[in-house]
C-alpha cells in the first residue's frame, strides 16, 4: 500500500506518495488548485490507503474536494502532533512525507472532519461570538469616555440602547459627542447581525431534541446549548467522558515524573470554544442555581474563583457528555452528589 502527505500552505501545497518502506514515489510543490494536485495522485490512486492533510486554517476546499474525487482522507491535528527537536534537516517535503509515515505506521493523531452543512452552521456560531467581542469592545469604549467625562458609569445594556438623539443630550465637548456617536453607530449595526445568526441558529438547531436536554443544565440556555452542539458534534466520537472533557479544555494539563510536577503539556490542545462555553454556563449556574453555587463555594475555600469555576465548568461538561450519550436530561443530584 501507499501512503500520501500533504504539506498545506496558504498558496501552494506539497504533496507526497511513500510505499510501505518510505521510499518516496512522488514529490512535488502544486499551486492551491484542486485539480492538479488529483492529477498527481490519481496514478497512485489504486494503491493508495489514504491522504493525510494538515489541519491549517484553510483546509475545507482540499479535504471535501479529495472525498468527492473519491480519495480516503485523514485531517492531522497538529496541536497534538510532536516533531523531534534533534533534526538535522527539515522543510515542507519532510514535512509531507512525515504525516504520511504517521498513517502508515498507525499513529496518526486525527481531527474530526465534520460535515458540510454542520460546519457551516458551526462556523456560522463562531462569526456570532466574533461579532459580540467586536460588539463588547465598542460598548466598552463608550462606557469609558463617560467614566472620564463625567467620573460616573453607564450600564453596557444603556449603551446598547444608546439612540443619536442621546447623545446629542449629552453634556460633551462636539468631538466627545462624535466619538460617542461612531462607537454607537457600530454597537446598533452589530446588534442588527448578531440577531440575524442568532434567528438563524435557533432556527437550525432549537427544534433537535438534544438542545432541549442541554437547556434542563444549569446556566445553560438557548445560545449557549447552540454552541455546545455545534462545537461538539456527533457526541459518539468520544469514546469516554474523559476523552470529551479534555477536548473542552476541563483536564489539568501537566508532566509529572517521580512524583514531582516537571511542567505542562499542550494547555491549548481542544476546543477553546467549548471551553468559553462551559466556563460561562458555570457563572450562570453559580447565580442561579443552589447546588451549584455550594459547590462553586466550597471549591473556592480550599482554591480561588477561578479554579472554582473551572472546576464547576467541568462537572458541567461531564453532565452534558452522559446527557447526550444517554438521551436524558440533567439529574441535579447525580451532577452535584
Amino acid at each position: 500500500m501507499n501512503y500520501s502527505g500533504i504539506d498545506l500552505h496558504s498558496n501552494n501545497s506539497v504533496v507526497v506518495v511513500i510505499d510501505e518502506q518510505d521510499r518516496v514515489l512522488a514529490s512535488k510543490r502544486l499551486p492551491n488548485q484542486l485539480e492538479a494536485i488529483i492529477a498527481l495522485l490519481l496514478p497512485h490512486r489504486s494503491e493508495l490507503a489514504g491522504i493525510v492533510v494538515e489541519s491549517t486554517y484553510n483546509w475545507y476546499w482540499l479535504v471535501d474536494g479529495l472525498r468527492e474525487a473519491g480519495f480516503v482522507v485523514h485531517l492531522a491535528n497538529t496541536a497534538a502532533m510532536v516533531r523531534y527537536d534533534g533534526l538535522k534537516h527539515s522543510d515542507d517535503e519532510s514535512d509531507a512525507i512525515q504525516l504520511a509515515r504517521l498513517l502508515r505506521l498507525g499513529i496518526l493523531p486525527e481531527g474530526h472532519i465534520m460535515e458540510k452543512q454542520a460546519r457551516a452552521a458551526r462556523d456560522l456560531a463562531r462569526k456570532r461570538m466574533q461579532l459580540v467581542q467586536d460588539r463588547t469592545r465598542h460598548v466598552v469604549a463608550i462606557e469609558n469616555i463617560v467614566n472620564r467625562e463625567t467620573g460616573g458609569r453607564l450600564s453596557a445594556n444603556a449603551v446598547k440602547r444608546l439612540t443619536a438623539q442621546a447623545v446629542d443630550k449629552m453634556p460633551f465637548h462636539e468631538d466627545v459627542r462624535l466619538a460617542i456617536q461612531a462607537n454607537a453607530a457600530i454597537v446598533h449595526s452589530l446588534n442588527e447581525q448578531i440577531e440575524c445568526i442568532e434567528a438563524r441558529l435557533q432556527s437550525r438547531i432549537s427544534p433537535r431534541p438534544e438542545s432541549a436536554l442541554l437547556k434542563t443544565a444549569p446556566g445553560i440556555g438557548p445560545i449557549l446549548s447552540t454552541i455546545i452542539l455545534l462545537e461538539t458534534g456527533p457526541i459518539q466520537r468520544f469514546a469516554d467522558v474523559g476523552n470529551y472533557t479534555s477536548y473542552c479544555r476541563c483536564v489539568n494539563s501537566s508532566r509529572v515524573s517521580n512524583g514531582k510536577k516537571k511542567g505542562e503539556g499542550n494547555t491549548k490542545n481542544g476546543n477553546k470554544y467549548l471551553a468559553w462555553a462551559y466556563v460561562e454556563a458555570a457563572n450562570f449556574a453559580v447565580r442561579f442555581c443552589p447546588e451549584a453555587k455550594r459547590f462553586y463555594e466550597r471549591k473556592k475555600a480550599n482554591t480561588n474563583g477561578i479554579v472554582a469555576i473551572k472546576a464547576l465548568a467541568h462537572k458541567l461538561a461531564r453532565a452534558c457528555y452522559h446527557m447526550l450519550r444517554e438521551g436524558t436530561a440533567f439529574d441535579l443530584k447525580r451532577c452535584f452528589a
